[in-house]
């Protein structure tokens, strides 16, 4: 009666998660003696049941995706990174140092610490074992300012749009700076902490509302009313 993956260990859709004398538990299904995941998410054996615990606002990490991360751990050898994902980030010493790696002489706290927030590139990934990230490339590394939150990982499409044109409409018309990670976090940064607001504002009803149409012209029409209201209260 055999398994097919570990325990904990994460599945998709269509898996084949065991064969033979089982039950099949919550987010699975049966076929036959063979049981298989019906969710993505976290596999469980208690005894002859199998289940899954379905990762709902999880990132799953793909090779090549940008991702926003926050130092956790600093080792002997890099940086664990929460990236919002059932397994934590590998950060290598070797990737940010520009120079030959010695840890006998490189105080890694110095060049990232825990809770630092850097924008980095996933370059591995399987199932088996932690994703690895680089932040080398232009546009990557520690982010110094603005405000991070985080939206279910799946919305990040809507929220860019057709070719750009939602997070586009929100950076002009909120004259701020806003950096998107696949992974469902997101900074902004803003002149002012009214600008940041209302990108805040504006990203997390496109979240609640990114099932319905003709939803960039209402964003676009909320923010204006919402900036015309602040001018009427300065000038009273």
């Amino acid at each position: 009666m055999p398994t097919f993956f570990e325990s904990k260990e994460l599945v998709t859709p269509g898996d084949l998660l065991a064969e033979g004398d089982y039950i099949a538990g919550e987010n699975t299904y049966q076929e036959d003696k063979k049981i298989f995941a019906e969710r993505i998410g976290l596999v469980e054996y208690d005894n002859r049941k199998v289940r899954v615990v379905a990762l709902r606002a999880f990132y799953i990490p793909r090779i090549g995706d940008v991702v926003i991360g926050m130092i956790t751990e600093v080792g002997f050898n890099g940086w664990e990174v929460d990236i919002n994902a059932p397994y934590t980030a590998i950060l290598r010493a070797s990737d940010v140092l520009e120079r030959g790696f010695r840890p006998q002489k490189n105080d890694l706290l110095s060049i990232l610490d825990i809770g630092d927030l850097v924008i980095a590139k996933v370059t591995a990934y399987d199932r088996g074992s932690n994703p690895v990230i680089k932040i080398s490339e232009p546009g990557l590394g520690k982010i110094s300012r603005g405000q991070l939150i985080k939206v279910t990982p799946t919305k990040i499409p809507r929220i860019i749009g057709r070719k750009g044109s939602m997070i586009s409409m929100i950076k002009r018309e909120t004259n701020c700076r806003i950096t998107l990670g696949q992974n469902g976090l997101i900074i902004i940064s803003g002149k002012t902490r009214e600008d940041e607001q209302l990108a805040i504002m504006a990203l997390r009803k496109v979240e609640d509302e990114s099932h319905t149409s003709g939803l960039t012209d209402r964003i676009a029409e909320m923010i204006r009313k919402e900036k015309e209201g602040r001018r009427k209260n300065v000038q009273t």
